[in-house]
């Protein structure tokens, strides 16, 4: 089976950690995010995967080579100029010839890929897109009221949200909705399906989960490392 990781963001907001390294390859315990992603997606059979890259494509290359060393066949898609979260897809339309999973190269995850790969396939959806409910404090009082009157204080309530998790199964005939060459993000694709009244699945996940995309979150992956990922190694 196959997956397509998207590795080529910038990483900005974990400067200066990625000035020398990519996100993707920053590490993660005794690997990095990109080899604990490609262990995962090999855990549940897919063993063809492509690696979308822009920035330090070359070092991102040569660091993965051919996969072989992973026990997984790789192949690494350069991009001359930034394609967002689903314009890569573009570049690989002829290798991408069966249902396969799409994920961003900056998350680490306990999820049942073979699970949702089944669940997708029992769906008519082209697209199934992959959630996850979040709890998010606040960290002020929360005030309603009438006119002039407070009617009710609650004190620094947590809210609740449904997320984009970063990871999707596409089929292929979804690529004439994805314009060739071009930036092109899944949230635009997912607005203009649902615009024409095309179904997007819903997967909702419970596995642990994490977008390691600032400083914080760097630091809480490796503690997850130890939990979570140590028996992949």
């Amino acid at each position: 089976m196959k997956a397509l990781i998207l590795a080529g963001g910038l990483g900005s907001r974990l400067k200066p950690f990625t000035e020398a390294i990519p996100k993707p390859l920053l590490p993660i315990g005794e690997s990095s995010i990109l080899e604990l992603q490609i262990s995962r997606l090999k855990r549940y059979a897919f063993n063809e995967i492509f690696i979308a890259t822009f920035y330090k494509a070359n070092y991102i290359s040569s660091f993965l080579g051919d996969g072989s060393r992973l026990g997984v066949s790789l192949t690494i898609s350069k991009e001359t100029k930034p394609l967002g979260t689903c314009g890569p897809v573009s570049l690989l339309k002829d290798r991408l010839d069966e249902p396969f999973v799409m994920m961003n190269g900056d998350i680490l995850t306990t999820l049942d890929f073979g699970r949702l790969y089944r669940y997708a396939m029992d769906n008519s959806a082209l697209l199934t897109v992959v959630t996850k409910r979040i709890l998010t404090p606040f960290n002020f009082g929360n005030v309603q009221s009438v006119e002039d009157r407070i009617v009710r204080v609650e004190e620094k309530p947590n809210f609740h949200f449904e997320i984009l998790a970063g990871i999707y199964v596409l089929k292929p005939e979804l690529f004439p909705h994805i314009p060739d060459g071009e930036y092109f993000g899944i949230d635009t694709l997912i607005t203009r399906m649902l615009g024409a009244g095309l179904k997007v699945a819903r997967y909702l996940m419970t596995e642990y989960w994490i977008d390691i995309g600032r400083l914080d979150d760097f630091s809480e992956a490796q503690l997850a490392y130890e939990k979570h990922f140590r028996v992949d190694d």
